[in-house]
Formats: C-alpha cells, structure tokens, sequence
C-alpha cells in the first residue's frame, strides 16, 4: 500500500538536508583569515624608545617629516573563522577576508609561522640595506646599518627601510630631506638591486596609513589597482618599481619639478 505526501510535507522533507547542509556551513571553520589595517610604524623615528635606523661608520643628519611603513592585522592561524565571519567581512571596507595559505605558510605551527615571519623580516632588512648603500655608492664594510621593529614581521617594509636609511644619509642631495617635510606611508618589498616588488593587502595599508596622518602613499606599480580600490580621500598614490624611481618622485613631489608618477 503506497502513501502520498502533500506538497507542503514534500517540500519540508526535501529541505531538510539544504538546511542541515547550511547549519553545517554557518559553524564549520573555514580555511580563511580575516584582515584590517595594522599599525604603522616611522622609520626614521623611534620604537619603543629605540631608533628603528642606526648607523654607523659613516656621518648622519636629522630629518623631518616621516616615512611610515604599513602593515595588516590578520587574525591568527589557529583562530577559527566561520560563516558568518567572512559574510560580515565581506561588505566592510575595514576588513578583508584571505584565504589563510595566502598569509600563512600552511602545514605549519603557530610557533613555526612566527619563526618565518621573523627571517622574512630580517632577509628583507638586509636586502634593504644593500640596495641603500648600493644606491648611495656605499661600500657595507665600512657602513653599519641596524635596523629594529618589533612585533612585524614579514618582507613588506623594505622599501621604507631602504628610503629611511637613504633619507638618513644623504637627503635629497642638497640638505633637504626627501619627505619634504611630509607624512610620506608606502609599502612594498626590495631586492639588493633595489627592485621593488609587490605584497598584499595594499587597499588596509592606504587605510591604516592615512589613519596616521599620511598623504602620501608609495605603492608598487602593480598594485596600483587594488590600492585604488578603497583610498582614502586626501592620499595620494605613487606608483613604483624600483628604490631609485622612489627616490626621483619624492625629488619631484617635493620641488614641483619633473612628473610625480600617478595610478
């Protein structure tokens, strides 16, 4: 003997694994981080009473102005991100969800993660001394360059790092500093040829660097749209490829002579 459901009961019936399958979804962890600016730092200033620039071996002047580099907060490896996290995120403009091998090494512990972003750090502070003096026709034998900032990690600031100690040494060339006495942010990585290349979470870093005060924005070129994205209104960007290109549109920004490069 057969039985028939009615519509109503049917439709109940075959909804039941969709809801069930939702339910699971909305309190499954997911293999995402969330992210929203991070702090920024002066490289020509002081961390926690340190100077983040010391050098030795060769004669130093004072600077003005600043040049901030930027960084992301992201939630940490171990954190459980669900559902409704990355639908929260996703129509923010303060945050940004990644999925988590994109910001952290996977198959990794945390201890192990920290370790990598601590010699990301430390490899791309070196390369950003070598491209400073390499620029500044500086032989690293006789110059000493320590660079400190704690708590960041990874590769990103060492455009900033290089600019710092290229301000550090020789200025404009002429006395002057290179900011112009600006808030000058940015971010990107540096090779030892001087080569900039591009990081991520660009769109939370014009955030985070016009938060402090910045109204400048140095960015690698070819991020140039992501970090128009979502810019703050009264930062400018600069797009750039290389420590020397940096270096020439600062000049130019600040002199009003030549073309400030644009996105």
């Amino acid at each position: 003997m057969l039985s028939r459901l009615t519509r109503p009961r049917a439709l109940a019936v075959c909804a039941l694994p969709v809801v069930a399958l939702l339910a699971t979804a909305a309190f499954a962890p997911l293999p995402f981080t969330l992210t929203q600016p991070g702090l920024t730092a002066n490289v020509l200033g002081e961390n926690r009473g340190e100077p983040v620039i010391t050098i030795s071996g060769a004669p130093t002047r004072k600077t003005s102005g600043q040049l901030r580099m930027t960084t992301i907060e992201a939630t940490s490896p171990d954190t459980t991100v669900r559902l409704g996290d990355v639908i929260d995120a996703w129509f923010r403009t303060d945050q940004a969800v990644m999925p988590r091998d994109s910001v952290y090494p996977s198959g990794q512990s945390v201890r192990e993660i920290e370790r990598f972003n601590t010699r990301q750090m430390k490899e791309s502070q070196d390369d950003a001394t070598e491209a400073a003096l390499n620029y500044l026709d500086l032989d690293d034998k006789d110059v000493e360059v320590t660079l400190r900032l704690a708590d960041v990690g990874g590769p990103s600031a060492g455009l900033l790092f290089s600019l710092g100690i290229v301000d550090k040494l020789e200025g404009d060339g002429s006395g002057g500093d290179l900011t112009g006495g600006r808030t000058i942010a940015g971010t990107g990585t540096i090779d030892p040829a001087g080569k900039v290349g591009a990081v991520g979470g660009v769109s939370l870093k014009t955030q985070a660097a016009r938060r402090d005060g910045a109204t400048v924005f140095l960015v690698p070129k070819d991020e140039c749209g992501d970090a128009k994205a979502e810019l703050p209104k009264g930062l400018r960007l600069i797009p750039v490829t290389t420590l020397e290109g940096a270096v020439d549109a600062l000049d130019a920004l600040r002199t009003g002579e030549g073309t400030v490069p644009a996105c």
